[in-house]
């Protein structure tokens, strides 16, 4: 398989997860790489600017930088210490950033960019911050585009999938990014997937996979199973054109719902956007109500299917049932159960409704239609009254019961299908409480809760409140056996299955004897076989290979069948962020202690699109390996030989935000990046960008074949629409530093970011502008040490305390906005708003300057790093660092090549107040004049006192006539602004 490129092949020794050591072993190792480098001439930013263009050489400074990024990996991979202990001040100082991790696909889009370079930028961060950061890359490989090109393009799933890799790599490292490779891991490499098909067989020894019968989407034509997403709108065959059928096959499933409760409540444990734990919450979607049992009447020709048991949320509406509504694929709708006059028309349907449900994923938009079905069921607490059963297309297959109840009077959606199909709609059973509970709905519908009103149908609960009716008729029918208080979720167990290729096989054998065997650790990975054609076409692939499927039971060596199925690829990437705490381990999936020490995840950042299936799942089965001890306080504490000061570490990193097995603390979820659309206002054609042109004229763009102005808009970007940027091309034109920062600036991580090529120039603009001044300040050296100025504050001119306080000010924003909201826009205006500053400074020579200048290169470099670091050799190397550090920095100083292994700047809070201001003077709402360079914080009286003697008082505050001062009426003063004098 993938073992020639993907596999993470294991060592003879175990590396530490992070230790304390990292950082002294990188300064040993910078310093060895540092004194090996000869420096002919004194480095300069300039040299990298093409002085007729102005344009950065952008490529030869990342090569440069790259190339000795990876010196120094490789020497602090030599001198790594061997040791595998873990220490409690390691736990403390680790801080975990993953990035969800690509499929690889071969093709690097805007959205890759963005997402990673929010992912670097916030990891170089922590790792300023004195964090050992982890933050590895890996591969989500298995899935059906592998499978689809192998058959398009007569290349094997597991050739096409490394090579793709390869070049994503490649294009991973043009924007910068520092990933730890030595973790990389790929899910269809035999030594990941081993520890998935454990996994399974943990859940099945548990008792919580089971096997039962399911509908698949089943293409008549070419004899295979479709997923939802291979199946058009119409509900025909992606490949084939044909109709697709539902049929149902035996699939494996997970107890998801078991832990319903568990994902529910935890949800507000945790640091993630309210909208994602909403969407995550309404997808588990617990109601609470009753199950309530309807006998059919007259009772089913076969005795399996007596009743129909519904779930309703809203019990104290039972008596308003006027039809009850199953699904497509409830256990009645078949030609056993159905009347004869009645079953061609109701099976017809119901195979109309389940196409078309595939095609839309289960969501289908018949809401209205149904069938009748001929069938009858006694209402539970009024044996007397008869309700007809439908087929309704509405009632999802799978859910619940897979039967509904429907109250017209109560349920606008139920009201609208009783119009369509002609029901008689029963008279509200509840009423409104008082006339300011009544609604204004378009239909004659009351949804709310109330009182039952006092009319036959309600027998013995007319009068009652809704939530004491439901209870009482909850109470009534347990009492003849006919209902029971129920809690509902609107999830479903998790389907498992999947008849293709390329994805982990299930470990499971089929004995004639035994039954389903999961495969022994010890036989496990269960491999893929090579060598099977793949054509999309006559079911699973895998049956085909007789040679694999055929086996001996592991219980009792008799002959038996591997399952042919292979694992849903959401089980892939359900747990790889606890393998990449030990990523080499060949014993286990990984280490007790080691994931123990680095789980739950700091923060986990990737696309909105993965907020529910993927991180519930993964949340599923990180909290099922927590609870079996695989991981967690609890495993740990049956270790042995662990200190406590280690297993106090764990049991505070574990309660720090993320608790009872939850693998991701904090979560950012990154929008979309959207392209420049152009549009034909006639047509509505999307336009290609060289179909349109700028008219030199009027400087409008235009319609080169019309001249018409085309429509403009920023849409998703999409091949069609002729919007798509390609990162290469922009790293290629623009660099990389430039990239990311445009990329950053543009939109907070979480809006959708509308991309402009045309306006990167600024911001290569502004790297050159920072680099020249860098230039221009390593030839004036600092007259002392910023550390020695501090100690004669008091004498420092006004330019200096500004100087001190705007770099402050940057420093606190910048941080905030890196620790707090992730604006990375915000930090990187206040980055620029210092060097637009410190470009004005006039003494230069001043330790204020220097320490403002030397802040700037350090806070930029996360977000720019070959520039950053290029800025920082400079200072370094031209004795301008020395000169600021002074002597006691200066050592430290030398011993350090790389910025990255400085430390990010601290705020003063004492220098961010103002010492002097500029105060408006308003009299009688208008400005007349200005106090300037007055001292910060001063009280409205002596402000007022200080604008009577300012030079323009006479005229404004002074009676012209008299020379008395006006008598003052009113002040309205904003501190440090406004002075507003009413006379």
């Amino acid at each position: 398989m993938l073992r020639a490129y993907c596999r993470v092949r294991p060592v003879g020794r175990k590396t530490p997860l992070a230790n304390a050591a990292a950082t002294s072993v990188y300064r040993t190792i910078v310093h060895q790489f540092s004194t090996c480098q000869t420096v002919s001439t004194q480095t300069r930013f300039a040299q990298w600017i093409d002085a007729s263009t102005g344009k950065l050489d952008t490529n030869a400074l990342e090569t440069k930088w790259k190339a000795r990024w990876a010196e120094i990996k490789a020497l602090e991979k030599q001198q790594q210490r061997a040791s595998t202990e873990l220490s409690a001040k390691d736990i403390e100082q680790l801080f975990y950033v993953l990035v969800m991790f690509p499929y690889p696909s071969g093709v690097l889009h805007m959205g890759h960019v963005r997402v990673y370079t929010i992912s670097d930028t916030i990891s170089r961060f922590y790792r300023m911050s004195g964090k050992h950061v982890v933050h590895p890359m890996g591969w989500d490989a298995f899935g059906l585009p592998a499978e689809n090109a192998a058959i398009e393009r007569g290349i094997a799933p597991d050739a096409w999938t490394a090579s793709n890799i390869g070049v994503m790599k490649g294009q991973l490292a043009r924007i910068l990014a520092d990933f730890g490779w030595d973790r990389e891991l790929a899910t269809c490499d035999p030594s990941y997937y081993k520890w998935t098909q454990y996994i399974f067989t943990r859940l099945f020894d548990h008792g919580m996979v089971y096997r039962k019968e399911a509908v698949v989407n089943w293409d008549p034509v070419d004899m295979t199973v479709l997923a939802n997403e291979q199946v058009d709108k119409n509900g025909r065959s992606w490949r084939s054109g044909a109709v697709v059928e539902q049929r149902k096959l035996k699939q494996w499933f997970a107890k998801i719902t078991d832990y319903a409760d568990d994902l529910l409540r935890d949800l507000e444990s945790l640091d993630w956007p309210e909208h994602v734990k909403s969407m995550q919450a309404s997808w588990i979607g617990r109601s609470e109500g009753a199950e309530f049992a309807f006998a059919l009447d007259p009772p089913a020709q076969c005795s399996d299917t007596q009743s129909i048991s519904v779930f309703t949320s809203r019990p104290d509406t039972l008596f308003g049932v006027s039809y009850l509504a199953i699904a497509a694929d409830h256990p009645l709708v078949s030609s056993a159960h159905l009347p004869k006059d009645r079953a061609e028309e109701v099976l017809l349907y119901a195979q109309q409704v389940s196409a078309t449900q595939a095609a839309s994923g289960d969501r289908t938009d018949s809401a209205r239609t149904g069938v009748f079905t001929g069938l009858y069921a006694k209402h539970p607490l009024d044996p007397n009254r008869l309700v007809p059963v439908y087929v309704a297309g509405y009632v999802l297959p799978g859910y619940g019961t897979g039967a509904v109840m429907g109250v017209p009077a109560h349920d606008v959606r139920d009201y609208e299908f009783s119009q369509a199909n002609g029901l008689s709609i029963l008279p509200p059973v509840v009423e409104p409480q008082s006339p300011s509970d009544a609604q204004s709905l378009d239909v004659p519908v009351f949804t709310g809760e109330g009182v039952l009103r006092r009319i036959p149908e309600n027998g013995q609960f007319g009068g009652m409140s809704s939530a004491l009716a439901a209870k009482e008729i909850i109470k009534a029918a347990a009492e003849r056996g006919v209902g029971k208080h129920a809690v509902n979720y609107r999830l479903r167990d998790w389907l498992l299955s999947r008849q293709r290729y390329w994805g982990a096989p299930v470990p499971i054998i089929h004995c004639p004897s035994c039954g389903a065997v999961p495969v022994p650790e010890s036989d496990l990975p269960v491999e893929l076989p090579s060598g099977i054609e793949l054509s999309g076409r006559g079911g699973s692939p895998l049956a085909r290979a007789t040679e694999w499927v055929n086996c001996k039971c592991p219980k009792c060596s008799g002959a038996a069948k591997r399952d042919t199925d292979t694992l849903d690829t959401f089980v892939d990437s359900s747990w790889y962020f606890l393998r990449y705490t030990d990523p080499h381990n060949t014993s286990q999936p990984f280490d007790a202690l080691r994931a123990s020490a680095a789980m739950p995840v700091d923060i986990y950042i990737g696309g909105v699109e993965h907020a529910i299936l993927h991180l519930l799942y993964s949340r599923f089965i990180s909290k099922f390996l927590w609870r079996t001890k695989s991981f967690g306080s609890q495993a740990v504490e049956s270790l042995g030989a662990v200190s406590e000061a280690v297993k106090d570490a764990i049991k505070k990193r574990e309660s720090s935000g993320a608790s009872n097995g939850e693998p991701f603390k904090r979560l950012l979820t990154q929008g979309m990046v959207h392209g420049l659309t152009y549009k034909d206002p006639s047509t509505g054609r999307f336009l290609k960008p060289d179909e349109v042109a700028m008219d030199k004229n009027s400087g409008e763009l235009r319609i080169k074949l019309t001249n018409e102005m085309p429509a403009k808009s920023y849409e998703k970007m999409s091949k069609s629409k002729y919007n798509g940027v390609d990162p290469n091309e922009t790293v290629d034109m623009f660099g990389a530093d430039a990239t990311r920062l445009h990329m950053l600036y543009l939109a907070p991580p979480q809006d959708t970011l509308e991309w402009d090529t045309q306006s990167i120039v600024g911001m290569q603009r502004w790297i050159n502008r920072v680099g020249r001044l860098v230039d221009s300040a390593c030839e004036t050296m600092p007259t002392q040490s910023f550390e020695h100025a501090l100690d004669s504050r008091l004498q420092w001119s006004k330019e200096a305390r500004e100087t001190f306080r705007q770099t402050n000010v940057a420093i606190q924003r910048a941080t905030e906005s890196l620790v707090g909201s992730f604006a990375f826009n915000t930090a990187i205006a206040a980055l620029i708003e210092l060097s637009n500053y410190l470009g004005s400074v006039s003494d230069r020579k001043h330790p204020t300057f220097a320490y403002g200048l030397t802040c700037l290169i350090k806070m930029l470099s996360p977000m720019a790093p070959s520039v950053g670091e290029e800025l920082w050799e400079i200072v370094r190397e031209s004795g301008y660092l020395q000169a600021t550090a002074g002597n006691a920095v200066a050592q430290n100083a030398a011993n350090i090549a790389s910025v990255f292994a400085e430390r990010w700047p601290k705020v003063d809070e004492t220098a961010l107040k103002q010492q002097s201001v500029t105060i408006v003077v308003q009299v009688n709402g208008k400005v007349r004049f200005r106090l300037e360079d007055v001292e910060a914080d001063q009280s409205q009286k002596d402000l007022i006192q200080a604008a009577s003697e300012h030079a323009q008082a006479k005229k404004w505050l002074f009676d012209s006539n008299s020379g008395k001062q006006m008598a003052i009426r009113k002040v309205i003063h904003v501190p440090n602004k406004i002075l507003n004098i009413i006379v």
